[in-house]
């Protein structure tokens, strides 16, 4: 699947329960594929992304997976490893089919990153 990197580093914070007891807490960043190091991370979150829509969608629209399967144009079992978990190895591309293909307008909006900017600027 996807090479891992170092872990993102992550602040942990002790808190004191009405109890007494510590309890530690670790934030995390946003993005757990990031936190578990993965190269690739902004990618698999975008692909999550994607398959929870669609899987929100055929909810939304009350359809049975083969129903929905018929309507992407992939048979049911392709469906049922997307949504259970195996979507992540799909390219971002046939997300967009699918979703578009399920009646989904898929917008890609590109905007600069004003801490980049910053970055390039020191």
């Amino acid at each position: 699947m996807s090479k891992k990197k170092s872990k993102v580093e992550l602040q942990t914070e002790v808190f004191t329960a009405s109890d007494g007891q510590q309890i530690e807490i670790t934030r995390g960043s946003g993005n757990v594929f990031a936190d578990l190091g993965f190269e690739d991370a902004e990618e698999l979150q975008l692909k999550a992304g994607l398959i929870r829509e669609i899987r929100q969608t055929i909810a939304r629209r009350n359809l049975t997976q083969l129903e929905a399967a018929k309507l992407a144009g992939i048979d049911q079992p392709a469906l049922s490893r997307l949504l259970g978990g195996k979507g992540l190895k799909c390219s971002v591309e046939k997300l967009f089919t699918i979703h578009n293909r399920l009646g989904n307008k898929v917008e890609v909006r590109v905007h600069e990153d004003a801490d980049a900017r910053m970055l390039l600027v020191a």
